[in-house]
């Protein structure tokens, strides 16, 4: 934990404990004119402070980025990160805020601290770091944890999110990962220019995202033709629609593998099936499985009987 969190955490719980003590810092912050200041507010007040006062030397001087992860649940009381929550959420985390920025973003761990669990992370230096691009005045990181960070507040508000189906997946695995262990996550990015952006994941938004990945069948009568290359007697064969290398195949299923045995193929032989072509598609319209099931022969093939 930083001094400044060390201080905070420490400073609510006295308050906490303490009604005389929370009355003055009430009328502190009144005549202060602080009163209705969430802590976001004074957190980017002092970055901005600071950035101010770096730029009287150095007129591009820019904050660190960092990226804090509180998780509240069974067992973050202490502070600490148990390896299995580190590897599955973590590397979904990274690879989520990389989606969401179209590029790769490496982040490194910098630190742990209490208040929950807090993680603390950045995004890994490079030789280039000060030519980094800055698109609207925010690095590639910066671009993919405020998407990210949209994404999480559609998700927690329930919301429909097929505006993002390139993201979805990636956060998705974030929600599962938050799932196994029945954490809650909430998103702090502090940027090169003293702003902070905060963002949540909790129960409600983790439902929702289960509820998105259901998925519901949609099927098509379709035929497929091209050249039989692979042949399985559980009722499976391969059909491969083209003779350039690639060209697609088809893995078409018999539920009776008799029938697939009666037609007596070869490899290479050239056939024309009709198939039910059946996609399992989510609720973002992502479909996450599709199957090939044979129905019968166009007019071209006719079965040939097993004993004659």
């Amino acid at each position: 934990m930083t001094t400044g969190d060390s201080w905070r955490e420490r400073r609510r719980e006295l308050l906490r404990n303490n009604p005389t003590a929370a009355a003055a810092a009430r009328q502190r912050l009144w005549e202060m004119g602080t009163e209705h200041r969430d802590d976001d507010e004074v957190e980017a007040e002092h970055r901005a402070n600071r950035l101010a006062a770096a730029r009287e030397y150095e007129p591009h001087a820019r904050l660190d980025e960092e990226l804090r992860l509180r998780l509240t649940g069974p067992h973050t009381e202490r502070g600490a990160l148990r390896f299995q929550w580190g590897d599955a959420l973590l590397d979904p985390v990274e690879k989520a805020v990389s989606a969401a920025a179209g590029t790769p973003v490496r982040l490194e761990l910098t630190g742990l601290s209490a208040g929950s669990t807090v993680i603390h992370a950045r995004p890994v230096a490079t030789a280039h770091a000060t030519d980094e691009p800055i698109v609207d005045g925010l690095s590639a990181a910066g671009i993919g944890v405020l998407t990210f960070c949209r994404l999480l507040h559609v998700l927690e508000s329930e919301e429909d999110v097929r505006d993002w189906p390139q993201l979805f997946d990636s956060v998705d695995a974030v929600a599962r990962a938050l799932d196994e262990f029945a954490l809650s996550l909430d998103v702090a990015w502090y940027d090169t220019y003293g702003h902070v952006l905060r963002a949540r994941l909790g129960e409600r938004g983790r439902h929702h995202a289960e509820r998105l990945r259901r998925t519901r069948s949609r099927d098509q009568e379709i035929t497929i033709s091209g050249r039989i290359t692979e042949l399985r007697e559980s009722g499976w064969a391969k059909v491969k629609t083209g003779t350039a290398g690639s060209a697609p195949s088809y893995d078409i299923h018999f539920e009776d593998p008799e029938v697939l045995l009666r037609m007596r193929p070869g490899l290479g032989d050239n056939v024309h099936f009709r198939v039910r072509f059946r996609q399992r598609l989510d609720a973002v319209g992502i479909a996450r499985a599709t199957e090939y099931t044979y129905l019968g022969q166009a007019a071209e093939q006719v079965p040939l009987p097993l004993d004659s």
